[in-house]
């Protein structure tokens, strides 16, 4: 499948919560309405894809190298997350991850529930994500990074 070409323009995210599921290599089993109608493809054209389907390119990589690394251990992750929609455009969006587990406790996938972001707070995550960028086009290397800009983001 080829990914769309990001466009400016940004749909906003009005409220309720978009939730999807995934098997623990990230690819997508569940999804509901919200989350279809948001993305902007069909049902069958996300189930069985790679949730970096709706990976926009703007978002730093240090940011989902966190998250895995988080959700691989057992842990939930927070953060924002700028998506990018079949059509080319964006939304934004605060993402909770957290591992789902079987019968026996054991690591089965993750689930993923969406909700809309704060303007204050989106307008300042804009900032510190497009610095983030900015660093990994320079230095090119991602997970290096991640414990120095997070802290710099708690401080903030």
């Amino acid at each position: 499948m080829n990914r769309p070409v990001p466009t400016n323009i940004e749909i906003k995210f009005e409220g309720g919560n978009m939730i999807t599921e995934t098997d623990l290599r990230g690819r997508i089993t569940y999804v509901n309405r919200l989350f279809v109608q948001m993305s902007g493809y069909d049902k069958d054209e996300l189930i069985g894809k790679p949730h970096s389907i709706i990976r926009h390119p703007d978002m730093p990589k240090c940011c989902f190298h966190q998250m895995w690394d988080t959700v691989q251990q057992g842990y939930a992750w927070e953060g924002y997350v700028k998506n990018l929609r079949k059509d080319g455009a964006y939304y934004w969006v605060i993402v909770t991850v957290t591992p789902k587990f079987d019968a026996d406790g054991k690591l089965c996938g993750y689930i993923a529930v969406r909700k809309p972001p704060g303007e204050l707070t989106l307008e300042e995550m804009k900032v510190k994500y497009m610095q983030m960028m900015e660093h990994e086009t320079c230095k090119n290397e991602s997970r290096s990074y991640i414990p120095e800009i997070f802290v710099q983001m708690q401080e903030g």
